[in-house]
């Protein structure tokens, strides 16, 4: 989002006059509710489901005022020079941006953990050249820090008007030479933007979000009603129908427009639109225009570019610190921080700048050299990896724990064909046809490092099948509160496929199941996760309506190894590690790391339970693996021992976070038991003890 309105007395070219554009104050009311909508959407005030459009209607407004500006100089003089747009460009954007990137790094780097910090970095070079939304785009993932911990993650909207600021002036200039050519190739841009951004937004809505062709179309909404106010002359007074129309649709979009899969597609045709009218009509005299035209909404309008780049770290940077907020009023005054930030980047940082008579070579060098230092300041945080040592050694143990989490999944692969196809699949242990198959949840990924080197020790190849969140058993379905439809639907299709590909896969003679037993048994998380939810059906018909999810499970749990022995000669089934339900390593740290701030979060973690807290929750989720484990049938893995003592279950061991989350083990753990495996890939099955 940019604020790109000139101001009276900044410099114009038009076929129909030169001189300044007149000045619209209802182009800064509409800023001002676009940016409002977005601040107050962003701090949680209730009522606002699509206000994350107000990003939407700054992009019409932008293609608006840069589309005349340029349009009005190709009319005047049949070219565009390049040199005095980016110039312009630079002086009204960059000293701001440049303070609050600055500012907010320095703030990371009092509070953020280190990898947290070193993704910061990564964003911080993102967002000096104008690729934060291919950035974010791709960041999506499983393990991914959160929206609100990415304190720059609101520069995505920023590098779409960068990149729309390379891709207009060049496209004018690239078919400059005749005008019908170049407004049928806008026009072509136009409608091929806004079908891909339809078409694809369902099944790749992340993509159409983040990324410039799919949303070069609102852009060019606003540019090809600028070029047709210029080649007609309008003067924007239009019709008082189609101002409240505008209203309407822009009122609507921010009220009733939901977050989700469907964003933008269709739906961002009702903002877009919206905007286009209230822009062709915003100079009439009638009540929205006068609304529009009101001193606060002004005030807004002008400040909406620096509210718009300290809004998100004030928000994201508090809640990192304070962890949630006591109430609507306290984000109330957060918002008004935001608010206060915005008033003196305006008055002291951009306005100084805007009318401070400098040289070309003096706003160029200015933007190389703040550009330079943020690139080196980004690129020194990520080479050092976030800089560790900034915390004492209490937060350093959670700190450790916290990232380490990331395995080595160089060998896994996509078969394009055989009895996985489609499947993601990674060998462990030396190369060779598989002969142990690790198939399980996330759990799998937590031990992965521990059960590479027990394959790897034994001799023996194996193979692993994981999916988070979605029980290795057969004849279920799920249903998960932190899963899609789509992936609730692919766990079931996985474990079918799964089960069906066993005798094709002659090698295979042990099997290892490996989940998280207790979550399922119980239906709901615990602690800190408990408002994860997970409902566990059987695929036909249940005997008993009212049979209990464990029952359900414990039936499956049955099923699922009966059949394994039609293909596999040992079964074996790690016992889930005990959770320590109000232990996270990255909440310990924080709390650790900001131990003593004022302001700071309560604290919430705890790194031990006694275990007798915890029998009521693994009683029903064990009794069928032990049932079995008794009778001879599998082979029982137990890490309980080596994390428990007598008395209680421990997140730390010897100064070392075995801990990531409340219930997934770090790497170090994983190594540490890596022997428990041994029976398994020595292929005399056993009990670990």
């Amino acid at each position: 989002m940019k604020q790109s309105a000139p101001h009276q007395g900044a410099p114009a070219h038009g076929a129909h006059g030169s001189g300044a554009l007149p000045y619209r104050s209802d182009i800064d009311g509409l800023r001002a509710i676009a940016v409002l909508a977005v601040v107050l959407y962003h701090f949680g005030v209730p009522g606002l489901e699509g206000g994350f459009v107000g990003v939407d209607i700054f992009f019409v407004i932008s293609g608006f005022l840069i589309g005349g500006i340029l349009w009005r100089e190709y009319d005047a003089t049949g070219r565009i020079w390049l040199r005095h747009f980016y110039l312009r460009r630079f002086r009204r954007l960059a000293p701001a941006f440049f303070t609050m990137a600055l500012v907010t790094t320095a703030l990371s780097w009092a509070l953020l953990l280190p990898f947290e910090f070193r993704e910061f970095g990564k964003q911080l070079i993102a967002a000096t050249v104008y690729l934060s939304n291919v950035l974010f785009f791709r960041q999506a993932g499983y393990f991914d820090a959160a929206s609100e911990e990415k304190a720059l993650l609101h520069t995505w909207s920023l590098a779409v008007e960068e990149q729309f600021y390379i891709f207009l002036p060049l496209f004018i200039l690239l078919l400059s030479r005749s005008r019908r050519a170049l407004l049928a190739a806008l026009a072509g841009c136009w409608l091929a933007s806004l079908i891909a951004c339809i078409w694809l937004t369902p099944p790749y809505q992340t993509a159409t979000f983040y990324l410039f062709p799919f949303r070069a179309w609102e852009l060019l909404s606003g540019v090809l009603l600028a070029i047709w106010g210029c080649e007609t002359g309008r003067r924007w007074r239009g019709y008082t129908a189609l101002s409240l129309a505008g209203l309407g649709l822009v009122a609507g979009a921010i009220l009733l427009i939901p977050a989700g899969p469907m964003f933008p597609g269709l739906l961002a045709l009702f903002p877009v639109l919206g905007t286009v009218l209230l822009l062709a009509n915003g100079c009439g005299q009638n009540p929205v225009n006068r609304m529009l035209s009101a001193r606060e909404a002004v005030f807004f309008g002008k400040i909406s570019y620096s509210l718009y780049l300290w809004h998100w770290p004030v928000l994201t940077l508090s809640l990192y610190l304070r962890g949630a907020y006591a109430g609507l009023w306290e984000a109330l005054l957060w918002m008004a921080l935001s608010v206060g930030l915005a008033w003196l980047s305006w008055r002291y940082v951009e306005t100084p700048v805007r009318r401070a008579r400098l040289p070309g070579v003096a706003i160029l060098g200015g933007t190389v050299a703040a550009s330079a230092l943020t690139l080196a300041v980004g690129g020194w945080i990520y080479q050092m990896d976030g800089l560790p040592d900034r915390f004492g050694p209490e937060a350093r143990v959670h700190i450790a724990a916290s990232g380490d989490f990331l395995q080595d999944w160089s060998r896994c692969h996509v078969p394009s064909e055989g009895p996985l196809m489609g499947l993601e699949i990674c060998p462990i242990g030396p190369e060779g046809a598989p002969e142990v198959l690790v198939w399980g949840d996330s759990h799998v990924r937590a031990v992965k490092e521990g059960l590479d080197r027990a394959a790897h020790e034994a001799g023996r190849p194996g193979l692993i099948l994981w999916r988070a969140g979605c029980p290795p058993l057969l004849g279920i379905r799920k249903v998960e509160s932190a899963a899609t439809l789509a992936q609730d639907t692919a766990c079931t299709n996985a474990n079918l496929q799964i089960a069906q590909s066993f005798q094709r896969l002659p090698s295979l003679e042990t099997v290892l199941l490996i989940g998280r037993w207790s979550y399922y048994a119980n239906g709901i998380g615990i602690g800190l996760d408990a408002e994860n939810t997970i409902a566990v059906h059987p695929l036909e018909a249940p005997t008993r309506l009212d049979m209990p999810q464990s029952e359900i499970v414990a039936g499956a749990a049955q099923a699922t190894v009966a059949q394994l022995f039609d293909h596999f000669n040992e079964v074996a089934v790690l016992r889930q590690p005990p959770e320590i339900p109000q232990y996270d390593s990255r909440i310990a740290a924080r709390e650790a790391a900001h131990d003593g701030w004022p302001l700071a979060r309560h604290k919430l973690t705890r790194s031990s339970i006694p275990r007798a807290a915890l029998s009521q929750r693994i009683a029903p989720a064990e009794a069928p693996w032990r049932a079995m484990a008794e009778e001879g049938a599998i082979a029982w893995i137990d890490p309980w021992p080596r994390l428990c003592d007598d008395s209680a279950c421990h997140a730390l061991h010897g100064g070392t976070g075995y801990y990531f989350d409340n219930n997934h083990l770090t790497n170090s753990a994983a190594l540490a038991l890596h022997d428990l495996f041994a029976p398994v890939f020595a292929g005399d099955g056993g009990t670990g003890s």
